[in-house]
Formats: C-alpha cells, structure tokens, sequence
C-alpha cells in the first residue's frame, strides 16, 4: 500500500494553469525594420496597421511533457511512501530473578520424584524450575545461586534456554557448604537495580536457614520491598532436622510476609512442580506489545524520473532546432 505522507502538496497541481490565466505575458522590447513603403503594402492587403506583439506558442510535445514533470515533481513533494505488513514487537514488562539455594544440604537424596522413586533435592530443583524456566517466554530470567556466597549464575536476559543451561550446569557446594539467605536477596536487589522494569519477582527456594549472612534476610526483605521487588519463597528441606539441616520455615514465611509475597513448601517433585504451576497462575506472563509498519519513501524515484524527463526534452528541441536551421 502507497501513502502520501503530504498530501495537502497536490494542492500546488493547478497552480501552472492559475499562472497561464492570472499572470500577465511577460513582454520583451527588440529592434524592428522599418521601410518606407510599408502603408502601402498594408493598404494594398487591406489591412489597418496596429499596435501588436507576438506570442512564442508551444508545441503540443513541449506542453505534454512539462506538464508530466510538473506533476512529478508535486508528487515527490508529496512524499509518497510504501507501507509495509504491520511488524509486531513484544517486550518484556517483568523481570523474575530465581534465587536457589546449593548449600550442602541440597545433596541429600530425599525427595520423592514423580516415578515415585528417591532424588536428589537440587535435582528435583533442576527439573521443576528448569521448566518453569522455560515457560517464561516474555518475561525476563536471571539466576542467582547461593551457599556460604551468592553469584549471579545468569543476569537478566530474555534468552531463557541459556538461564536454563546454566542451571543445568550448576552443582551442590560450587558456592560452598552454608546458607547465605540475607546476601542472595542482597545480591538480588543489587541486580534488579540494573533494572528499568517496574514490575519485580524474586523467587527464592531454599532447604535450610540462614547461617552467616552479613544482614538478616527480614531486613534485606524490607529493603527489598522499598524497592518494589515482591518476593515469593519456597521451602523443599526437612522441618524436623537439626543443625543447618533444619528448613527454617519461619524465616521463609517473615521473608515472603516482609516483601508482599508467599511461602510455600514442597516435600517432593510433584509438590514443587504445583507450586510453581500456582506461581506461574498467580503471575502470568507480561509483556509490553508495540506494532509498526514500515515505510519506504519513493518520492525520490519521482524526482529521478522528473529529471530524466526534463533533460529528455530539453535534448530533444535541441536536435530539432538544429534539424530545422538553413545551412
């Protein structure tokens, strides 16, 4: 489809034909030869002499062909412009960080997979948020994983099969044997402080208690909450165990409560795959959709092509006036 972005131009279409009727002939004085005999001459052809001048007139060639550059070169300043399919644009609307705990504790094999057998807790992880990962299309992942340090295993990106592989890739105790809760929000708000989306998702899943981080993870919550960011945690240990392999839910729950998000636990992989399920109803994927349709101005074809014409024309009265001079 072909759009004239100005089109008020073809107003300017009649305007050689307002000049010819509105503007007078421009009149030029030139030397005359004068005769003695030249009354007679009139009287002998019965005519009265008069005040007169002479008009060059235009072939019908030269009038065909100026009027055809002229509404050329109207219409180039009318800047015509081929519009193209519209093209559809989706942008992330939400950044989801996923913060999972790979202290020594996760290497217990105790959680029950969906076969029924025994696996490991990060395994059963890896699986469920492996495709809860997956699932984010329009969204933006990043991934921070924790022990006795936090790291950003993957920063925000919408490249979910890269965040996938690298949670793949990841292993019990590669950030050491202790839980840092506190540092990995901490890490988390420094992270999504990079960030120039409004809406803000942490999802942190842990099976113990804090052990030594440098702030509280409730304080690092409320910070957390200052800065817009919701958190949802998510318990997969043992309540009942002792030492650091005890799940300390309570901990999890004032985190969730500080932040304005939820607590959830799961005991085994079917558990945890609802849980995420319910994450995902309770959180669909948002996205910014933008459309355009792009335009490819021909304006200057016409111009081109009004050129051409003019020069066409001028070379072709050349040759015909030289055609036409006595040798």
């Amino acid at each position: 489809m072909i759009e004239f972005s100005q089109p008020l131009a073809f107003l300017m279409l009649p305007l050689p034909i307002l000049v010819y009727f509105l503007v007078p002939a421009h009149k030029k004085q030139v030397s005359a030869l004068r005769f003695p005999f030249f009354r007679r001459l009139a009287a002998a052809a019965g005519k009265e002499p008069a005040p007169g001048s002479v008009i060059s007139r235009r072939s019908l060639f030269q009038e065909t062909m100026a009027g055809l550059v002229w509404c050329l070169l109207v219409g180039a300043l009318a800047q015509p412009e081929r519009i193209g399919d519209p093209i559809v644009q989706e942008k992330a609307a939400r950044d989801v960080m996923l913060a999972i705990d790979i202290s020594g504790s996760m290497d217990q094999i105790d959680f029950t997979s969906t076969d029924g057998g025994r696996i490991q807790r990060l395994d059963a992880v890896k699986n469920v948020v492996g495709d809860f990962i997956s699932a984010r299309d329009g969204d933006r992942v990043a991934l921070i994983i924790f022990g006795a340090k936090a790291f950003v295993q993957a920063p925000f990106t919408e490249d979910l099969a890269s965040v996938r592989s690298l949670l793949e890739q990841t292993q019990v105790g590669m950030a050491g044997p202790h839980t840092v809760i506190g540092d990995a929000i901490g890490l988390s708000i420094k992270t999504f402080q990079a960030s120039e989306i409004e809406e803000r998702l942490l999802i942190l899943l842990s099976d113990g208690g804090d052990t030594g981080s440098r702030m509280s993870p409730v304080n690092a919550a409320g910070i957390a909450a200052g800065e817009g960011i919701e958190i949802i945690t998510i318990g997969v240990g043992d309540p009942d165990g002792s030492g650091e392999q005890r799940l300390d839910e309570q901990a999890l729950k004032d985190i969730s409560a500080a932040a304005g998000g939820q607590y959830f636990f799961a005991a085994d992989e079917d558990t945890l795959t609802d849980i995420y399920g319910r994450i995902d109803a309770l959180k669909p994927r948002e996205v910014e959709t933008t459309s355009y349709r792009p335009r490819d101005p021909l304006g200057h074809y016409l111009l081109g092509l009004a050129v051409v014409l003019g020069f066409s024309t001028l070379l072709v009265l050349l040759v015909s006036h030289r055609t036409r001079r006595p040798a």
